[in-house]
């Protein structure tokens, strides 16, 4: 599977996190492709379907509370696994943060960047067991507060 980005955008349409694998664009194409793609998904009603097709790209998107997340991929990627590896990022945000929200991921924009990292290695999905994954912050974060 080849991810090609990955954007967590609120409802007013500003990224809060973005990664990317494809490194052929340019922050400027990247900008407006941005910009494109989330007036594309947030104009979209909840009873179409969470994928939509944009340049070269399949996008896959899926809102949690006042966050969407959105993934680009090759085109010929399979929709339904990547609606998965969205819910299981989630599913290890919100374990880390309790219920993670756009502020969660405005503060701590590095420790998401790691959930992510952890997850996912040049486009591909290495890592989907929320331990597996959180266990290097609980390590760190164990290993700055030696007092406990």
């Amino acid at each position: 599977m080849t991810i090609r980005f990955i954007l967590l955008v609120n409802k007013q349409g500003q990224t809060r996190l973005a990664k990317y694998t494809d490194q052929r664009l340019t922050v400027e194409e990247r900008r407006v492709m941005e910009g494109e793609i989330v007036r594309k998904c947030l104009a979209r009603s909840d009873k179409q379907c969470s994928f939509v097709e944009h340049r070269d790209y399949k996008v896959v998107y899926r809102r949690y509370a006042s966050l969407f997340f959105l993934v680009g991929l090759d085109s010929e990627e399979n929709e339904l696994a990547v609606l998965e590896f969205i819910h299981c990022l989630v599913e290890t945000l919100d374990r880390h943060f309790g219920n993670v929200c756009e502020l969660d991921i405005m503060f701590h924009l590095e420790t998401a960047h790691f959930i992510v990292d952890e997850m996912m290695m040049n486009g591909c999905i290495v890592e989907t067991n929320k331990q597996n994954i959180l266990q290097p912050l609980q390590l760190a974060s164990a290993a700055a507060a030696p007092g406990r």
